[in-house]
């Protein structure tokens, strides 16, 4: 196939200052084209908090410059004859938070080889700030065009827009995934601490999987109203009332928790859960946990787990629910060009709930 006519652009950090609204437009070198690749012309991006931990090197050294972005949806205009997924140019498709794995390519990975590709312990390949297999570094969504190998690209449902699509491939799977993990449905009785971008998907998730009973555990009550709105059962302000943890203690089987940070309250988050429960950590904060106390792990049996994005099944599986149960996420539109602003915006908590980058010239053309 003969070199693609367009350019990959996009919105580049350079340095750790990028995280505060100073990244620069610039051309980038996509992937290495491979025949299982597919090219994606990008409409729109969700805004992550992993964005930000990225582009300051939070998490470590970033391989800069590094274009972020890994909730990206778009139009295939190019696929390689090796795609998976019966994936066609003009189709709707989507990517999220990883871009590749070993897929039991590099020796045996029990992780790929279970369709949990998420977990995969001989090369796990972020959307951006990675390096392929292949040797080239991968770049994200906040640009025109994204190249992905097709074993992570995944057809959007025509029930589901295209922004919001967008945050769910990272943010939403990263909630939707424990909760169907660990077997929340009917019966069970569900916490969410943290009512940010992934938190409000927590919340939506488990009233779609027909959770008994939806908590939301946040400081102050200043997004309670939100959250009832969301379907949300009760509301907990930790901050507002000394006795919340007494008040509350084992009445819930699984908690999942947003939050990054390692001043939370954490054993007396634990207090909350029942005999046998699961309290499940998704926010990761550059810092770490707090330190845990054994006791209550051992007189209730308690587990203390993590989870991690999700593979592409499991995004799909994600995508059929938010169609057939109408979830529809809280967004605000941001055009491409305001994305400085928009990661500084997020940066000072101001999303309510997720913020998208939409590429207005691609929008209005219908892709």
């Amino acid at each position: 196939m003969p070199s693609a006519d367009y350019k990959f652009e996009g919105w580049l950090g350079l340095d750790p200052s990028a995280a505060e609204g100073n990244m620069q437009w610039g051309e980038f070198e996509p992937k290495a084209w491979e025949e299982t690749d597919v090219d994606i012309k990008i409409t729109h991006c969700g805004v992550c908090g992993s964005d930000l931990h990225t582009l300051r090197s939070g998490w470590g050294p970033a391989k800069y410059p590094c274009c972020v972005g890994h909730e990206i949806v778009g139009t295939a205009v190019r696929v390689g004859s090796k795609a998976e997924g019966g994936i066609k140019v003009g189709d709707r498709v989507g990517v999220g938070a990883q871009s590749d794995s070993c897929q039991g390519r590099k020796g045996d990975c029990e992780a790929c080889a279970s369709g949990m590709e998420n977990y995969c312990q001989v090369h796990h390949v972020g959307t951006y700030n990675g390096i392929y297999l292949n040797g080239s570094k991968s770049f994200g969504g906040y640009a025109l065009y994204h190249r992905a190998p097709s074993h992570f690209v995944v057809k959007i449902p025509d029930a589901i827009s295209s922004a919001e699509a967008a945050p769910m491939l990272c943010g939403g799977v990263t909630t939707y995934t424990p909760l169907k993990h660990h077997g929340v449905g009917p019966g069970k009785t569900v916490g969410i601490i943290g009512l940010g971008g992934l938190g409000h998907f927590g919340v939506l998730w488990a009233k779609a999987l027909k959770a008994d009973k939806v908590v939301v555990i946040s400081r102050s009550s200043a997004k309670k109203d939100d959250a009832l709105k969301m379907g949300a059962d009760e509301f907990v302000a930790t901050a507002e009332d000394p006795d919340w943890a007494k008040k509350h203690a084992s009445t819930l089987d699984v908690i999942v928790c947003t939050v990054s940070s390692s001043s939370m309250p954490l054993m007396q988050y634990l207090s909350l859960l029942r005999f046998d429960g699961t309290f499940v950590q998704v926010g990761a904060p550059e810092d770490g946990l707090p330190t845990i106390q054994q006791f209550p792990l051992l007189f209730k049996r308690l587990k203390i787990t993590g989870s991690l994005i999700g593979s592409p099944r499991d995004i799909r599986e994600m995508l059929e629910l938010a169609a057939d149960q109408k979830v529809k996420p809280w967004i605000e539109e941001i055009p491409m060009k305001d994305a400085n602003k928009a990661i500084v915006d997020f940066d000072a908590g101001k999303p309510r709930y997720r913020y998208v980058l939409s590429n207005e010239q691609q929008v209005k053309a219908g892709l």
